[in-house]
C-alpha cells in the first residue's frame, strides 16, 4: 500500500492521537471498574477543578481546563445523573447555573486522587517500554501548536 493511503502515515497524526486516547480511555475504564470509581474517565479533570474551586459556571471551568464551553456542558449531565455534582441558578445572573461537587463527589475526587499515584506508575513502566517519556512530549508539542500554529508553520515552508 502506497505509504499516501497507509492511515498509520504522520499525515494522520489526529487520527493517532484520537486512537491513543480512546485506547487510554477504553483501558482506564477497566482499572476505574476495579477502584469503583464511577467518574467517566472523559470528565476526570473537570470534577478536580471543580473541586478546587468548590463552586463554578460552565464557563468558568471551561476557561480552567482550556476546553471549548460546549465540551463542558456535554459533560455535565452525565455528572449530575451520577449524583456527584449539583447546579443551582446564580443569584446575580438567572441565566447562568453554578456548579459543585456533592458528598458522592468529593468521595469519588479522593479516590481518583489515590488512583493518580498508581496511573503516574503505569504511564511510567509504559514510558519506559516504549522508550519515550510521551507525557512531556504531548506537553511540548501542545506548547510549541499555542506558540506557532501548523497555519504559521506551513506558511514558512511555503516561502
Amino acid at each position: 500500500m502506497p505509504a499516501s493511503t497507509d492511515l498509520d502515515d504522520i499525515s494522520f497524526l489526529g487520527r493517532l492521537s484520537e486512537a491513543l486516547s480512546t485506547t487510554i480511555e477504553e483501558q482506564t475504564r477497566d482499572l476505574f471498574d476495579a477502584a469503583n470509581i464511577v467518574v467517566p474517565v472523559k470528565s476526570c479533570s473537570l470534577l478536580t477543578v471543580l473541586g478546587q474551586a468548590g463552586e463554578a459556571s460552565a464557563a468558568e471551568l471551561a476557561r480552567a481546563l482550556g476546553q471549548s464551553h460546549q465540551l463542558v456542558i456535554q459533560k455535565c449531565p452525565a455528572l449530575l445523573r451520577l449524583g456527584l455534582m449539583t447546579q443551582r441558578p446564580d443569584p446575580a445572573d438567572a441565566r447562568r447555573k453554578l456548579f459543585s461537587l456533592t458528598d458522592r463527589g468529593r468521595e469519588q475526587l479522593a479516590l481518583l486522587a489515590a488512583y493518580r499515584d498508581d496511573i503516574a506508575g503505569i504511564y511510567a513502566r509504559l514510558f519506559k517500554e516504549v522508550g519515550d517519556d510521551v507525557h512531556g512530549l504531548i506537553l511540548k508539542t501542545l506548547d510549541a501548536l499555542k506558540k506557532r500554529p501548523l497555519r504559521e508553520r506551513a506558511a514558512l515552508e511555503n516561502r
